[in-house]
Formats: structure tokens, sequence, C-alpha cells
């Protein structure tokens, strides 16, 4: 019997059931073993130079959510920060601005451009900063990122984000609001995801992600990668590392830290 057989109910909370069977799991900080396990975490010679590289969490998320690329990143000798950001809820222009501004003082502190990492929002972040900004980044990975369509996505975003602006509407602080969507600050950050990138880009993507359409995160400006992770997994997924492995390496080496 397909699942196509079962009705639209039952069809619903299966794909739902399967939603959170494969986003607990690296949520809850399950997967680090494997991927600790597999030969990608093992760098051998360490590549990065030294190169600073600036980790961005997606929406709802903060610097913790992307500690362990962080502490891959630091094996191989690269020299990684979180984006500083907080809890990545807040307006698209505002964040952007201090994404910059965290690039530029990492880029100082390491001593040449640096490469941004994004996973969901937080690549589209990045994309917008390197539109920005290219003489402080040497390259841009943006981990299921949506930039061709922020609004394309599904699990729990549908029914966070209208709360979300709904609480902005009510006076809280630090939040997406109607016109971060709509509003002269919507029409900027379209702008900063269509513009032409003036850096070297890479969009990794997942048919099966299960929270954003994969199609969106074909970014024509970039390099496309596809990979078998679910959305919250591209954070631990070996596939996402070994993708990121030689493009990394291959940036820093383009433009070596003074």
């Amino acid at each position: 019997m397909t699942v196509e057989a079962f009705p639209a109910p039952l069809r619903r909370v299966r794909r739902v059931a399967r939603h959170i069977g494969r986003t607990l799991p690296p949520v809850l900080g399950l997967t680090k073993a494997a991927l600790v396990r597999h030969p990608v975490w093992h760098a051998g010679d360490a590549h990065g130079g030294g190169t600073g590289v600036v980790v961005t969490p997606g929406f709802g998320g903060a610097d913790a959510s992307m500690a362990v690329l962080r502490q891959w990143l630091e094996l191989r000798g690269y020299s990684p920060t979180g984006a500083g950001l907080g809890i990545n809820v807040g307006c698209t222009e505002e964040l952007v601005d201090r994404l910059e501004q965290r690039a530029a003082e990492h880029a100082e502190r390491t001593g040449g451009p640096v490469l941004l990492v994004g996973h969901s929002r937080g690549g589209m972040l990045a994309r917008m900063v390197a539109v920005r900004r290219p003489d402080l980044v040497r390259g841009l990975a943006m981990l299921g990122s949506p930039v061709l369509d922020p609004l394309d996505a599904g699990g729990l975003v549908p029914v966070v984000l209208p709360a979300i602006v709904r609480l902005s509407g009510f006076g809280v602080p630090g939040l997406l609001d109607g016109d971060c969507l709509a509003g002269p600050c919507g029409e900027a950050a379209t702008e900063g995801l269509t513009a032409p990138l003036p850096v070297p880009a890479v969009a990794i993507y997942s048919r099966d992600d299960g929270v954003v359409g994969w199609r969106s995160c074909q970014d024509p400006e970039a390099e496309w990668v596809e990979v078998g992770s679910s959305h919250a997994g591209m954070g631990t997924d070996p596939a996402v590392y070994a993708a990121l492995a030689a493009r990394l390496a291959a940036w820093a080496r383009s433009h070596p830290s003074s």
C-alpha cells in the first residue's frame, strides 16, 4: 500500500512524524557521535591557515547551535567565530548590519577577508553581507538557505513566523516585524538576495530538507551541491562537511591571510 493511498489527514500526520523523527536527533545532539567517527572529521593536515570564518545560525538559532561546525573548522586550522546575533529572529536589515560588523572585526583580527558560512536564514544574511562588502569576504557557503524565496518554508515556520510578527506588533522589541517581510526592509533584503555575487559561493541543499523548499536554495550565482540531510541535520551531516572541506580550503588558499 503506497503512502498516496492513505487519507490526506493521515498522510499529513505521517509527514509530520517523519519530519520530527529526522529533526529531533540533531537538535538533541545525537548525531555528533557519528560525525566524529566519520573520516571527514579528521583533518590530517590542517588547511585553514588561520583564515577567519564567521558561522551564522538559522532562523531562531543561536551560536551554540553551530558549535560542532566551529569545532571542526578549528581542528582544520581555521579561526572560526559565531555571528554574535543572539537569537536569529530580529529584523533582517539590523541583523545584516550586525553581521557585517562582526565580519569586519574578525577580518581585522585574523589579518584578511573571512569566509562566511550560514545555515538557513543565516546563509541569506551572509549573502547580503557578501554583496554589500565583498572586500571582507573570500567565500560564502549557504546551507539550506532559500534565497530565491525566503518564505518557502514548512515545518513549524508557518506557525512561528506569524506569531513573532504579532508579538512585534504588540511592542516586543528585537523581533521580526511586518515591515521586514513586505516593507522597505523586505525590499532591501530581496535586493541583497538577488544581486550578483562578487565572491565564490556554494549553495548546499537537500530534497529531503523537510523545512525549506530545496529549489529555493538553488542560488543561480552559486555552485550547487545536493546532500540527503534534513534541515536541522545539516549541522552534523558528513556530506555537508565534505562539501565544505574542499571549497573552504580552496578559498583560503586563493587569498592567504597576511
